[in-house]
């Protein structure tokens, strides 16, 4: 191994040792509070530390704290997940200014910045015009980013994810992507497949 992969490991290392008090106090929190209201509070405030601090104290805090998560992966400043229930493989990028909901992605998967990932598309209900929308209720759906996939700037995606998939910038996706295919715009449609010589 060369010196200078050693030398990252060492200092993952140190943020996890770093981030274990910031985790028992999360932990601590939950018992007092085990709503998702005190895991986005800790999820905002390890996203505003600035630089290859913050993405290394992110990387260390989210391995400690989402199930099946390595803390080889990179996230952005101002990023912030809104539920416990995420799992990021390894080498995972999301870019600056993300906002994740409930969701599962796949190792070498790439986010540039600000792109959304919603809990589905069924958050919240409104069929009931006689009662106001927030207190209708919602279902939150785990949404599965497949592996190998690009979501470019800014999309918005409510919807599975095939492995390879790409997501041009600014698309809403509102429907499963299989794998592969490439899509676009506003709802997000097919362009073509990664396959297609």
């Amino acid at each position: 191994m060369q010196f200078r992969q050693w030398a990252k490991r060492i200092l993952k290392l140190a943020f996890l040792g770093f981030a274990l008090p910031l985790v028992a106090l999360y932990r601590l929190f939950c018992l007092i509070d085990p709503s998702e209201t005190t895991f986005q509070a800790f999820s905002q405030f390890v996203s505003l530390i600035p630089g290859k601090t913050g993405v290394f104290l992110r990387a260390a805090f989210y391995s400690l704290v989402f199930v099946d998560t390595t803390d080889e992966m990179s996230i952005g400043f101002m990023t912030v997940f809104s539920h416990a229930d995420t799992t990021l493989g390894r080498g995972v990028y999301i870019g600056a200014q993300c906002n994740i909901g409930k969701c599962s992605i796949g190792e070498g998967t790439l986010l540039g910045s600000g792109v959304h990932i919603l809990s589905g598309s069924r958050q919240h209900d409104f069929s009931d015009m006689d009662v106001p929308i927030q207190e209708q209720g919602g279902v939150f759906e785990k949404i599965r980013i497949g592996k190998d996939c690009w979501l470019g700037n800014t999309c918005v995606v409510m919807a599975e994810l095939g492995n390879q998939s790409i997501v041009a910038a600014g698309s809403v996706v509102t429907k499963p992507v299989a794998a592969a295919d490439i899509v676009a715009g506003n709802p997000a449609r097919k362009v073509r497949s990664r396959l297609q010589n």
